[in-house]
């Protein structure tokens, strides 16, 4: 299975200083006694944001869980009047990231269908105590079907029509639909050379 991952369009050259500043307040409450806030995605990992925008995954801390905590009771909630200027402008880029993003991984499992995963995301937790999508991925099946290479040469239309159904396909994107491509290519020469067997009675012709 080959995930696929967002575009990595979007500029969030000033809006990472933000977020970080944002972590190391909550890193500094934290001391104080409060539990800290995180948000865990598939196979126990926890993102954080990088210089080009998008997230990427490290090892979760010890006893962390596969999903991400809701704020219980809103506690660590914030109301938008209570965010300074800075706050808010992250708030609302993190919300476009947020959109950006599901609207991105839905297209893939959209358009690949049985041969794509539901999408997974990676979270942000945001100034006003709510979680955001920053990343995430739709694992693909780019295996050939065994034994069949017309069936693999549609499967592989399949997939690389999932890989550049996002407006803005990936560099990730363009790497599966090119292996789809060469999987396609593949497909079609064994199938010219079983007819030309089968022509020449080397095999049986199946019906």
């Amino acid at each position: 299975m080959e995930a696929i991952q967002p575009s990595e369009a979007t500029d969030w050259s000033s809006v990472i200083p933000l977020i970080q500043a944002q972590q190391r307040a909550i890193a500094e409450r934290n001391r104080g006694g409060e539990a800290p806030e995180t948000a865990a995605v598939s196979g126990s990992q926890v993102a954080r944001p990088t210089e080009s925008g998008l997230s990427e995954p490290e090892a979760a801390p010890a006893g962390a869980g596969n999903r991400p905590r809701d704020n219980a009771g809103g506690k660590t909630s914030r109301a938008m009047n209570d965010l300074t200027d800075a706050e808010e402008r992250m708030v609302d880029a993190m919300k476009a990231r947020d959109s950006e993003v599901r609207r991105h991984e839905q297209a893939h499992a959209a358009v690949g269908g049985s041969y794509a995963s539901a999408p997974s995301y990676t979270y942000q937790v945001g100034p006003d105590g709510k979680r955001y999508a920053v990343g995430g991925e739709v694992q693909i099946d780019v295996s050939p079907v065994p034994d069949d290479p017309a069936a693999t040469m549609t499967k592989m239309e399949v997939v690389k029509a999932a890989a550049l159904a996002p407006a803005e396909p990936s560099s990730a994107d363009r790497k599966v639909a090119a292996m789809a491509d060469a999987q396609r290519a593949q497909a079609a020469a064994d199938l010219t050379a079983l007819r030309a067997a089968e022509r020449r009675g080397d095999v049986d012709r199946r019906a």
